[in-house]
């Protein structure tokens, strides 16, 4: 890690120091570093707006952009995907020099005049639209294994609801302890569903205590091909015999995604040298 990138977490750190404003979520030197923000901006009724802003520094920022995932319960989805575009212009004009206390300023004093844009207030008909007008080019599939769900009722619902919000379709699919995430759709939303289910509170420990998901492993993702079929919806489906699981991976068009990732985790185990690290992953596409 680049010395100014050291200093400028150690910055952050000293800076977002109240209860819950600061948290490293993950480390290393291959993958880089990835971190959430949680602070307040003035919203359209004059109220302070909780942001939670999630940044992902690449190993080569900042000579390349920081990745940014904007969550907040009071705002749309499609609001908070137009913030994010703001805040990725806004560090475009900051290129090649630590921009992430910049950016977190810059919306604080701007939320209230983004969301007063007309192009925020029209909610999923923004989604729609952009839905209409993305290009083949952009569409993709990831294949995604978790190890577990102690919560399943409310782990079911959140990731049915990522999909939904984000214009993914694809399966959700139990094969006993097997659980498979299959998704279809932009590239960059995908992005952003993994950076979801990476830093939200989705599952529970042993102990019955909110947590994040920890292992979960991307498993391959693919340009979709014209052999593919384009799913129409996101299902949860359960199956119960290998068979059904194959067919369902065969009508998709995705026999050897199946046979090259999947049967690996019923006849050898968990196939650790078909996975990609998550945050490497977030980092090559972002």
């Amino acid at each position: 890690m680049a010395e100014r990138v050291r200093e400028e977490l150690a910055a952050l750190a000293a800076i977002f120091c109240g209860p819950d404003e600061w948290e490293v979520l993950s480390h290393s030197e291959t993958d880089g570093t990835v971190f959430r923000i949680r602070t307040k901006a003035e919203g359209l009724t004059d109220a302070d707006v909780p942001l939670e802003l999630v940044f992902h520094l690449p190993v080569s920022y900042p000579s390349c952009l920081p990745g940014v995932s904007v969550n907040c319960e009071h705002l749309t989805r499609a609001q908070c995907v137009t913030v994010k575009e703001k805040l990725l212009e806004r560090a475009e004009n900051l290129a090649s020099e630590p921009v992430v206390h910049e950016l977190v300023l810059w919306i604080q004093q701007n939320l209230r005049h983004i969301l007063n844009q007309p192009e925020t207030g029209r909610g999923s008909e923004t989604c729609a639209l952009a839905a209409s007008t993305a290009v083949d080019d952009g569409l993709w599939v990831t294949l995604l294994h978790l190890d577990h769900m102690r919560a399943k009722t409310k782990y079911v619902k959140t990731v049915e609801k990522w999909a939904s919000d984000l214009r993914l379709t694809g399966r959700l699919m139990f094969m006993g302890k097997i659980i498979l995430i299959l998704l279809q759709g932009d590239r960059s939303n995908i992005k952003e569903y993994l950076i979801l289910q990476k830093t939200s509170k989705v599952d529970v420990d042993s102990s019955g205590k909110k947590c994040r998901e920890k292992m979960i492993s991307v498993l391959a993702e693919t340009k979709v091909q014209t052999e593919h079929k384009r799913f129409l919806a996101f299902e949860v489906k359960e199956y119960s015999s290998l068979d059904e699981l194959q067919k369902e991976f065969e009508t998709a068009g995705l026999k050897k995604l199946f046979s090259e990732f999947v049967l690996g985790l019923f006849y050898k185990g968990r196939n650790v040298s078909h996975k990609m690290n998550l945050a490497c992953w977030m980092e090559k596409v972002i």
